[in-house]
């Protein structure tokens, strides 16, 4: 069962969910910039993560599972957000050429198949950022924070998923090593550099680019069969002074063709 989308809106809206934002955001912008004239979705509950991308992309469009509920975004403004659900993303085939997947796949109940619907509706040669609770990370062991429910994953295993979901890895990184406890969100950027150094293994969260390929398919030609020969070739017989005499000038042309084939040894 996911979390209700009331309550990771409140997690955002607090000291420690702002770490979060700004930690992950910072990953994410390193891998695409700023999105800049790109198509861009975000998957799960992406959209505190979405700002610093949609001010100069071509569109940005967050979709939040049934099962989580949604909310209008971006305030303000015309919304573009949408309910969905996991089996089946309200999205035509190859539109967006950047997703990011957060909260998406832990309290997913089946991972693989909204990775699927991910695959579908990404731009041949499109990216997806997929951001996991990490297995051994210290969040996983608080549920007062979203990264706390459901399933964690180590590298090994969200790495194993996304290739059986035919995407093809580009990198991963870790990041999220402050514990999750409100009294330190100030010390943040302190413990973040040194956590990154000393303890990597203990990052809150981890985060695994891909790519989806496209291959060219070569169509398959039919084959015409080879008519029967009415002299086998191999068959010994004997060739005339003409003949021979016409291979050793050159003369091909006069000559039947399996002659040349038996018969080119004559002029060595």
């Amino acid at each position: 069962m996911r979390q209700d989308v009331s309550v990771l809106r409140e997690f955002y809206a607090s000291s420690l969910g702002e770490v979060v934002r700004r930690m992950v955001s910072r990953k994410v912008e390193e891998a695409w910039g700023e999105g800049a004239d790109l198509d861009i979705l975000g998957l799960g509950y992406a959209t505190p993560f979405l700002a610093g991308l949609s001010a100069t992309a071509r569109r940005t469009v967050a979709a939040m599972p049934s099962g989580q509920g949604a909310e209008a975004w971006p305030v303000g403004a015309p919304n573009r957000a949408v309910s969905f659900h996991e089996a089946a993303l309200p999205l035509r085939n190859a539109l967006f050429d950047r997703i990011l997947a957060v909260h998406a796949l832990e309290e997913s109940g089946d991972p693989l198949r909204l990775l699927d619907e991910a695959r579908r509706v990404m731009a041949p040669a499109g990216r997806i950022i997929v951001v996991v609770a990490a297995r051994h990370g210290p969040w996983t062991q608080s549920e007062a924070n979203p990264f706390g429910h459901g399933r964690s994953f180590s590298r090994r295993q969200l790495e194993a998923l996304v290739r059986e979901a035919q995407l093809s890895p580009l990198g991963w990184t870790r990041a999220l090593y402050i514990p999750p406890i409100s009294g330190l969100a100030r010390w943040a950027e302190s413990v973040e550099s040194v956590g990154a150094a000393v303890w990597p293994p203990f990052a809150g969260v981890i985060l695994m680019e891909a790519v989806k390929e496209t291959f060219a398919v070569r169509p398959v030609g039919r084959v015409t069969p080879a008519r029967a020969a009415t002299v086998p070739i191999l068959a010994p017989a004997p060739v005339g002074a003409r003949n021979t005499r016409a291979i050793c000038r050159g003369d091909v042309a006069k000559i039947p063709s399996v002659a040349v084939s038996m018969e080119a040894h004559c002029c060595l």
